[in-house]
């Protein structure tokens, strides 16, 4: 892990920081990107560090956003995207405990990197290609561990976001957390009490869609969500690799785990606290009461799904699969991918048909509710000719 082929930073970011040297400017790709590289992942996005200040960087190319100037930073549109520049910086006071008091410009790329949260994410590429690692990020990677940059209770003291960050990195690339860091974050647990519900919802979804999952236990065992579970909450999230990695699904299979040890009193009360959209509040607690009655089978899983809905029924199953190893996402989906008549709109007999027929009123609602639920246990039936003999 010495160095990265110059061929592999993509031509915009190659000529945008060309555009800052040859101006005079010092200016590195730095931080995620630089990890991802030398991981042999492709990065998602692009940030450069530079000397240059926010005005000049905007003087220097047509096409930019000024999306964070007071801290520095100004995204720069290339041909592979928007690229956020951000000044070398010195950060002090953090009173709020998530953003700096004061932002001071100026200093070296050495300083700029001592103020970010993991070694992993400390590191920058010179215009060589080498790797410009003060802190020992190269180590890190090769040993699969998160450490914060210095002092880590400092740092998780400066933002307490970055905790949370911490075990989001260890689910999403399976790295285990330094022993010196895992202690800060026990002992600074209490600090994520000024986090925004959304912030900590945000980090907690990306943990639950990782590829390591299980990783998150450390939110709990380090008491980092003690504003929505019980104290001693610890579920096992190795289950969840048994559901996809989408959203409904692991958060329903989350609640059914924390709802099975008592750490939550209802599904309902854990989502709405983290802020979640209520489509997946209403999904995984309308899940939660459908798993006591698991459908099972064709017929059972077209009632259910007549009667609660595609995303209740999904979340049910995700339930089941997480908590019974059960094949009840396949059951769904076979149900799913027969496309047969699960709603009243979908009968072979419209109203307008009924009451040519004789129907009026409240009655033909009736007849369409007798129909269905014929339908939905003989899906073959669902003929105009069949319908009418089933009336008479």
């Amino acid at each position: 892990m010495s160095g990265v082929e110059i061929r592999e930073i993509p031509g915009g970011v190659a000529a945008l920081c060309a555009r800052l040297r040859s101006a005079g400017w010092e200016a590195y790709p730095v931080g995620g990107c630089v990890r991802d590289l030398l991981l042999g992942r492709t990065p998602g996005d692009w940030d450069v560090t530079t000397s240059a200040m926010p005005e000049e960087v905007i003087a220097l190319f047509d096409r930019t956003v000024p999306t964070g100037i007071r801290h520095g930073t100004v995204t720069v549109l290339t041909e592979d995207g928007g690229v956020e520049v951000t000044t070398f910086r010195a950060e002090s006071g953090y009173a709020d405990g998530r953003h700096p008091d004061a932002v001071t410009f100026g200093g070296d790329l050495t300083g700029d990197l001592t103020r970010r949260d993991f070694t992993i994410n400390a590191m920058a590429l010179g215009p060589d290609g080498a790797v410009i690692d003060p802190f020992g990020g190269q180590k890190d990677l090769q040993a699969r561990l998160i450490r914060c940059v210095g002092e880590p209770g400092r740092r998780f003291r400066e933002d307490a976001l970055r905790m949370l960050r911490a075990v989001r990195f260890s689910a999403q690339l399976g790295f285990a957390v330094e022993n010196a860091t895992a202690e800060a974050l026990r002992d600074n647990a209490e600090l994520t009490a000024c986090l925004s519900a959304e912030r900590i919802r945000t980090e907690l979804e990306k943990i639950l869609l990782s590829q390591w999952p299980e990783r998150g236990e450390g939110l709990f065992a380090w008491g980092l969500l003690a504003a929505f579970v019980g104290a001693d909450a610890q579920p096992d999230l190795t289950t969840l690799h048994r559901v996809p990695a989408r959203p409904l699904e692991r958060w329903a299979a989350l609640c059914a785990l924390l709802l099975d040890e008592g750490s939550i009193r209802s599904a309902e009360e854990f989502l709405k606290d983290l802020r979640l959209d209520g489509r997946t509040v209403r999904a995984c607690a309308a899940g939660a009461e459908l798993v006591k009655t698991m459908p099972r089978g064709a017929a059972g899983w077209r009632h259910a799904l007549a009667e609660h809905g595609a995303d209740a029924c999904t979340a049910a199953a995700a339930i089941g699969a997480a908590m019974m190893g059960g094949e009840y996402l396949r059951e769904l989906a076979e149900t799913l991918a027969e496309g047969s008549c699960l709603t009243v709109r979908e009968l072979a007999l419209s109203g307008a048909e009924l009451a040519a027929m004789g129907y009026r009123g409240a009655d033909i609602g009736a007849a369409q509710r007798r129909l269905l639920d014929h339908v939905l246990d003989h899906p073959e039936d669902n003929r105009p000719e069949r319908l009418r003999e089933l009336l008479n």
